[in-house]
């Protein structure tokens, strides 16, 4: 049985990382956090960049483990891994790095906005903490950034033609812990179910796409995921 699974931030919650839209999510109690991730308010403000380095340095990531949820997936075999999140939980709980694709990249490295340089946040971070406001590329002086998709840029097509052939030639598609409300990463539910899977949608609140699941489940993610992979194992 084929399975590509689309994660959310809700699957990271219980590994102690919280989401931006849930009931406690980020935004809810500080909507300028918004502006930390948004690609126009970062390249156009020095000080939005200062902040989002100490937003990325104080985040729990670093230090979280996978849950339940995570290590359940892991145990899928041949299971297409698409994921929303820039924590790597899903590598470092087991699931193949070659079957993980990571739509909005991951937190941990960093990049050139001009010439494309890489480097790590973790060295960002340094020349912050040591006084630089606003820390440039050390090729070219240009802007530097998370390895990370931020809301207004537009997704590796790479990454995202594998994601859609993985939603199209599935046989059962499970979407976890997402709000499914960013395109285009929602639009992966629909063209799996145009496609005849099985939708099974895991997630706390309601969705704009539970019409087209064959099963909604509101249950903790930590205990549905696990008592689903098991039922797609046996």
């Amino acid at each position: 049985m084929t399975v590509t699974v689309l994660t959310g931030a809700g699957i990271s919650t219980e590994s102690g990382i919280p989401d931006y839209r849930g009931p406690n999510g980020l935004w809810r109690a500080d909507p300028e956090q918004e502006k930390l991730v948004t690609y126009h308010h970062y390249m156009g403000s020095a000080e939005i960049r200062r902040r989002s380095w100490l937003f990325r340095r104080d985040s729990p990531a670093w230090d979280a483990e996978p849950n339940a949820a995570h290590r359940a997936l892991a145990t899928l075999p041949d299971a297409w891994i698409i994921t929303q999140n820039v924590d790597g939980l899903h590598r470092r709980a087991g699931s193949p790095p070659d079957r993980v694709l990571e739509l909005h990249g991951n937190m941990f490295g960093a990049v050139c906005t001009s010439c494309g340089a890489d480097s790590t946040t973790r060295e960002a971070v340094e020349r912050i903490m040591a006084g630089e406001d606003d820390p440039a590329c050390r090729a070219c002086g240009g802007v530097l950034k998370t390895a990370t998709v931020m809301f207004g840029q537009s997704l590796d097509q790479d990454v995202l033609s594998r994601a859609v052939e993985a939603a199209g030639n599935c046989e059962v598609f499970v979407a976890v812990g997402t709000s499914l409300q960013v395109r285009p990463a929602a639009t992966l539910v629909s063209i799996a179910a145009e496609a005849g899977a099985r939708v099974v949608i895991v997630n706390g609140e309601p969705t704009a796409y539970d019409h087209m699941a064959d099963e909604v489940v509101h249950d903790p993610i930590g205990v549905a995921v696990p008592r689903l992979c098991a039922a797609l194992t046996a």
